[in-house]
């Protein structure tokens, strides 16, 4: 049986400092979702990140791990938005 993929989409902005991208992946990992594609750049000091996840082992609910997500942001100073894939594909089909 082919485990299905629940995709979400997280972005991630703010005044870069030291250790965004491992804050961001070390709650990711230990609440079981699966980095498939990350980019990111610095630009003029501005931290900026978009990553393609696998929700489908995920220890929580889409909802709560959103919500998780963009608390951790607020402690490190930076805005963290997660959107389900089919969300996000049909904001930007515009």
């Amino acid at each position: 049986m082919e485990k299905t993929m629940d995709k979400a989409i997280i972005t991630v902005v703010g005044k870069d400092t030291v250790g965004i991208i491992a804050k961001v992946c070390t709650y990711l990992a230990e609440n079981g979702v699966n980095v498939l594609d990350i980019s990111q750049t610095i630009v003029s000091g501005y931290f900026n990140m978009m990553m393609i996840v696998d929700m489908a082992g995920a220890k929580k609910a889409f909802a709560d791990i959103s919500e998780e997500m963009e608390q951790l942001g607020g402690q490190i100073g930076v805005a963290i938005k997660c959107q389900r894939e089919e969300i996000f594909e049909k904001m930007h089909r515009i």
